[in-house]
């Protein structure tokens, strides 16, 4: 958006008027786009019922690029969808990996609740190269019935479970919460980190290495305009997709609405929207109380799955304690121009490279109740016989 056309629309007395029904318009994500987490539909086949609590996992930037194939009785084969990758700001598709885990992990999770236990084989036909994935297996997963198993009690946040973008409270972290959240993740090969209102100087460090990297992802125009690409504006665009980054915010609908809202250019580093966005985003890490961190040793596509699978652990421990969190994981990525706050983050969460990587760094606090990011419904990520 140019600076002088949200100047002339800020100061317009008419504009509400020339897109009926948007002023005063709700800002509630369409209930079909958030079908999926009313639960899997009555009479579900089993592998149907689990996959429809593994839809439910966070997954970066909202992509939800798996796919599976059911076509062997008692077995899921899991699939990375090769459409639905961020090559600008995830080149090595480290994100995407790791969202593939979160996947697994509560596909794990909704098996035990069926006394199923899930025998997962990581990357069956061999792991993916460092800098690419293609169409082989990135797991297969086998259900054996196993009086044995047992349930998992972070199940019961998967429903309840939000990545929360909004300001944070000011309060404290408590020990006992920190604690729990890392007890939810001793089983899986990671170091986790937190650091809150008691450490004020290493807070503010991580205050400002997040700003940085965000300023330069939303400034570097090939990442933004990748984030454009799967933004979601009004509710006509969220329940097509159901997928990506969703905006119900009035002024930007108006926008979108009168043509004014170009996504197919990328604003200029003082554009109106830019600079705001950087304020905005700012300020809420300036109010946030506190961050979470994951470092593994290695970083092969393995130790990322698993990594995924620890965090979503994490999201769910931190759910059923009171607490939100939000992924700061612009410093994490490996694009060029980023380089700066990614050598920053990695020397002050000390984890040197190459031996070691921050797989997940994340705003953790107390924030406002909201409702759940769509889904794209399980039939989306089937495969056809």
């Amino acid at each position: 958006m140019k600076r002088r056309a949200f100047i002339q629309l800020a100061g317009g007395g008419v504009v509400a008027a020339a897109v009926p029904g948007l002023s005063g318009c709700s800002t509630a994500i369409p209930p079909e786009a958030v079908a999926a987490w009313q639960g899997p539909p009555p009479g579900a086949e089993v592998r149907e019922w689990i996959l429809a609590h593994a839809i439910l996992a966070p997954h970066s930037h909202n992509l939800q690029s798996w796919l599976v194939d059911l076509r062997t009785p008692e077995q899921i084969m899991l699939y990375c969808d090769p459409q639905r990758l961020l090559p600008q700001t995830d080149p090595q598709s480290r994100q995407i990996m790791m969202s593939h885990g979160t996947f697994l992990e509560l596909l794990d999770m909704a098996a035990r609740e069926k006394g199923l236990r899930a025998d997962i084989e990581l990357f069956p036909e061999g792991a993916f190269a460092a800098d690419r994935i293609d169409r082989r297996p990135v797991a297969r997963v086998r259900l054996v019935a196993d009086a044995n198993v047992k349930r998992d009690p972070l199940f019961a946040q998967v429903f309840r479970r939000r990545t929360n973008r909004e300001p944070y409270a000011d309060q404290s972290l408590p020990l006992e919460a920190t604690a729990g959240i890392a007890q939810a993740v001793k089983d899986y090969p990671v170091r986790v980190g937190f650091v809150g209102k008691d450490q004020p100087e290493p807070l503010a460090r991580h205050r400002a290495i997040a700003a940085e990297a965000w300023r330069i992802e939303l400034t570097t125009p090939r990442t933004l305009l990748e984030s454009y690409k799967v933004l979601r504006v009004g509710p006509d665009e969220i329940a097509t997709h159901r997928d990506g980054i969703s905006l119900m915010a009035p002024l930007p609908r108006l926008l979108a609405a009168l043509g004014l809202f170009d996504r197919s250019k990328a604003p200029a580093a003082d554009d109106a929207a830019i600079t705001g966005q950087i304020r905005d985003f700012n300020a809420k890490l300036q109010a946030t109380p506190g961050f979470f961190w994951m470092v593994t040793e290695g970083n092969d596509r393995k130790t990322q799955v698993r990594a995924g699978q620890a965090y979503v652990r994490a999201q769910l421990a931190a759910t059923a304690l009171g607490l939100s969190m939000q992924p700061v994981s612009q410093a994490l990525q490996e694009f060029p121009e980023v380089a700066g706050p990614y050598a920053d983050i990695h020397r002050l969460l000390d984890a040197p490279q190459p031996k070691f990587t921050v797989q997940m760094w994340a705003r953790l606090g107390y924030a406002p109740t909201i409702g759940p990011a769509p889904r794209r419904g399980l039939k989306a990520h089937i495969l056809s016989a």
